[in-house]
C-alpha cells in the first residue's frame, strides 16, 4: 500500500496515511427509517422515511475505534463522500467507523418522494429537523452497532447540490483517517436531498416541504447515530461528525446541540456567522473578487470592463450584439434577461473561486486544476471584452465544449441564494432553505467587487419567498437558536478555513478557546481540507490535516478513557 501522507496518531508515531485512492474505501449504501417531524406529536404522529446513509467498517476497530459521521448538506450524499478522502485517511489512522447521512430533503432523501417539495410537505426542511435526524440516527446506529462507548466525531460537506454518493467521492480525507484510527464510516444523506425524500416525488409540495429544516435534519442523524451504534454494538465508540460549507454547519449545530451523541466536530468552511445574518453583504462577492484579483490585478480590470460593455449594450438595447458575443440561444429582449444573464455570469466566477483546486475535479461539475488562473489567462488572452467573458464562464458552463449556445434560463435558476442554488431536485431544497432558516442576503456593486450592481436585501427575500413557496423567512433565527457569535461555552470542535475560499470570512476564523479551534488554510480553497490526499496538496493542508488529525485523536482517546 502506497502511502503519501505523513500524519501523527497522538504525536502519531510517524504513521503514514494511506492514499484515499490506494484505500478505495467499501461504501455500502443503506436506509434508515427516520421519524418525520420530530417536534411535533400531532402532525404525522410516528411517521417514518427513509434517509439514505453510506457506510463502511474497512478499517473500524469495531468496539473500540471512533465512530466519523458526515452530516449531509444540500446534495447527494456519494457526491459528499467521494470529495472528503480526508475522512477516510483519518479513519485508516484512527481505527474508526464512517458513516456518511444524506440530509432529508436531498438525493434520495426526499419525505414525501416527489412531494417532498409541494406545500406544505416542504415545511419539515429545517437546520432542526436535520440536526434531530443526525442525532437520532448516530444514537441509534451506536446501539445497534454495539458501539454506545464509542466517541463520535461528526463531519459536514457543503451545499454540493448532489445526493450522498457525491459527498463520499469528494470527502477522501474522512476515509484515509478511517483507514489510520480504524474507523467505521458513515455518510448519512440528508432528508429531502438526493433520495433521501420523505415524500418521494411530493416532497417538495406544500406543506409536505415543511419538514425540511434544520432541526429536523439534525433529529435525523442523532436518531440514525444512535440506532447504528445500537445495531453495530458500538455503543462505546465515540462519534466524531464532518462537514464542510453548510455540511459544516450542521457538525457545529450537532455538537452544540447533541454533545451526548457526538463527541467532536470537524467544520470546515462553514460560514455559522454569514448565513445567521451576521455577516457583511458585500463580504462574499468582494472574496470572490479577491481570488482572481490575487492572481492578477489586470484580471479584476478586465472582467469590471467586460460587465461594464455588456450592461452598456443593454442600455442601449443592442439586445442583438449581445446574443452574438455571448453565444445566447435566444436573443435576450428585457432587463430580465440581462439580469439573468448578469447572475449567470457572476455565478461561474463564483463557483471558480470555491473550487480553485490545485488539480482537476469533478465535483459540482468538471473543473481544471487552479480554474482562477486558467479563468484569468482566458480573460487577459481575449482579443474582445465579452467574448472573453463568454469562454472564461465556458469554464464552468461549457467544459466538454460540447454546447453550441447558452440558454439563459436552463443553465442558471436565481433562488434565494444569490451565490447559487443549483439546477434540478435538490435546488428545490436549498431554496426553500434560503427562504426559512438560511440567511444569504448578499449583494454585488461594482464597487468592493467586479460585478454588476446586484442586491438581495432581507426584503427582496421576503417577498420571493412568499410568493415561491408561501413562507416568511425568520431573520436571526439561526444566530438565536444555535448560538450565533458566542459559542463560549461549546467544546470540541474544529474551525478549519481556507483563505482561497469566499466563504470563509463568514465562518470562524480565531480560536475560541483551546477546545475551539480555528486551522488557517493559506492556500486552500472550499473545505480542500476534506479533500483525499493528492500529490498536488500545498503544503499548508498537508499541515491541516496533520493537526487536525492529532486533535481529534486526543479526543477520541480520552473519550474512550471515559466509557472505560
Amino acid at each position: 500500500m502506497t502511502a503519501t501522507r505523513k500524519i501523527q496518531k497522538e504525536k502519531l508515531n510517524n504513521e503514514l496515511i494511506p492514499s484515499h485512492r490506494d484505500l478505495a474505501p467499501d461504501f455500502k449504501e443503506k436506509y434508515f427509517k427516520q421519524v418525520l417531524d420530530h417536534f411535533n406529536y400531532n402532525s404525522l404522529g410516528n411517521g417514518t422515511y427513509d434517509q439514505r446513509y453510506l457506510i463502511t467498517d474497512q478499517y473500524w476497530k469495531k468496539g473500540s475505534g471512533p465512530i466519523f459521521f458526515y452530516t449531509g448538506n444540500e446534495g447527494d450524499i456519494w457526491e459528499f463522500a467521494r470529495n472528503s478522502g480526508f475522512i477516510t485517511e483519518l479513519a485508516a489512522v484512527q481505527g474508526a467507523l464512517v458513516i456518511f447521512a444524506e440530509h432529508r430533503y436531498y438525493g434520495k432523501s426526499l419525505p414525501f418522494g416527489k412531494d417532498s417539495f409541494n406545500i406544505p410537505e416542504v415545511g419539515l426542511l429545517t437546520v432542526e429537523q436535520a440536526l434531530a435526524d443526525y442525532a437520532v440516527m448516530i444514537t441509534e446506529l451506536k446501539e445497534e452497532l454495539g458501539a454506545q462507548k464509542c466517541p463520535v466525531i461528526v463531519f459536514g460537506g457543503r451545499w454540493g447540490l448532489r445526493d450522498i454518493w457525491e459527498f463520499a467521492r469528494n470527502s477522501g480525507f474522512i476515509t484515509e483517517l478511517a483507514a489510520v484510527q480504524g474507523a467505521l464510516v458513515i455518510f448519512a444523506e440528508h432528508r429531502y436531498y438526493g433520495k433521501s425524500l420523505p415524500f418521494g416525488k411530493d416532497s417538495f409540495n406544500i406543506p409536505e416541504v415543511g419538514l425540511l429544516t434544520v432541526e429536523q435534519a439534525l433529529a435525523d442523524y442523532a436518531v440514525m447515530i444512535t440506532e447504528l451504534k445500537e445495531e453495530l454494538g458500538a455503543q462505546k465508540c465515540p462519534v466524531i461528525v464532518f462537514g464542510g460549507s453548510y455540511g459544516g454547519m450542521l457538525s457545529v449545530y450537532m455538537r452544540i446541540r447533541y454533545p451526548n451523541v457526538v463527541t467532536g466536530a470537524l467544520a470546515a468552511s462553514a460560514p455559522i456567522l454569514s448565513t445567521a445574518g451576521l455577516g457583511d453583504s458585500r463580504q462574499f462577492f468582494r472574496d470572490v473578487t479577491s481570488d482572481f484579483e490575487k492572481f492578477n490585478p489586470a484580471c479584476r480590470d478586465a472582467v469590471q470592463g467586460a460587465f461594464q460593455k455588456l450592461n452598456t449594450l443593454a442600455q442601449q438595447k443592442d439586445y442583438r450584439r449581445i446574443q452574438s458575443a455571448f453565444s445566447l440561444c435566444k436573443t435576450p429582449s428585457t432587463p430580465k434577461d440581462i439580469h439573468q444573464l448578469n447572475g449567470l455570469l457572476r455565478n461561474a466566477f463564483t463557483m471558480m473561486a470555491m473550487l480553485d483546486y490545485p488539480y482537476s475535479t469533478h465535483f459540482m461539475g468538471s473543473m481544471p486544476a487552479f480554474p482562477v488562473k486558467v479563468a484569468c489567462e482566458t480573460m487577459l488572452n481575449g482579443t474582445d471584452l465579452m467574448s472573453a467573458l463568454r469562454d472564461t464562464v465556458g469554464i464552468v458552463y461549457n467544459s466538454t465544449g460540447q454546447l453550441t449556445c447558452y440558454d439563459l434560463y436552463s443553465l442558471y435558476v436565481e433562488c434565494a441564494d444569490p451565490t447559487g442554488c443549483g439546477l434540478g431536485f435538490d435546488s428545490y431544497a436549498w431554496d426553500y432553505q434560503a427562504c426559512t432558516e438560511i440567511e444569504m442576503c448578499y449583494e454585488s456593486n461594482n464597487v468592493t467587487d467586479m460585478f454588476p450592481p446586484m442586491t438581495f436585501t432581507e426584503q427582496q427575500r421576503e417577498q420571493y419567498c412568499l410568493k415561491r413557496w408561501g413562507v416568511m423567512p425568520r431573520p436571526g433565527w439561526l444566530k438565536t437558536q444555535f448560538w450565533g457569535d458566542d459559542l463560549s461555552t461549546a467544546s470540541n470542535i474544529i474551525f478549519s478555513n481556507g483563505d482561497l475560499d469566499p466563504w470563509a470570512n463568514g465562518g470562524i476564523r480565531k480560536s475560541l478557546s483551546p477546545s475551539l479551534i480555528a486551522i488557517s488554510i493559506p492556500e486552500g480553497a472550499h473545505h480542500l481540507d476534506l479533500r483525499e490526499s493528492n500529490p498536488a496538496d500545498p503544503e499548508s493542508v498537508i499541515v491541516a490535516r496533520k493537526k487536525e488529525s492529532e486533535i481529534i485523536a486526543q479526543w477520541v482517546n480520552a473519550a474512550m478513557k471515559e466509557s472505560s
